[in-house]
């Protein structure tokens, strides 16, 4: 019997962190480049995430893509 690893033992997300509220924030699956695959998301998600992009300066922090460890 073959066993296949998965290839998604790792995954990162597309953090937006708050300017003004420690600890919120938006967060999205992505690659390790950053880019999020708006076609895997649900609608109030890419909503959410089109909202993040614009507010960039004004109500979040420039992007940054985070390492998420899968046990």
């Amino acid at each position: 019997m073959t066993h296949l690893k998965d290839a998604r033992s790792t995954q990162f997300r597309l953090c937006f962190r708050s300017l003004f509220d420690s600890g919120r924030g938006y967060a999205f699956p992505c690659d390790s480049d950053g880019r999020v695959n708006l076609n895997d998301l649900s609608e109030g998600a890419r909503n959410n995430y089109l909202y993040a992009r614009a507010m960039v300066g004004r109500e979040v922090a420039a992007p940054a893509v985070e390492l998420v460890e899968l046990h």
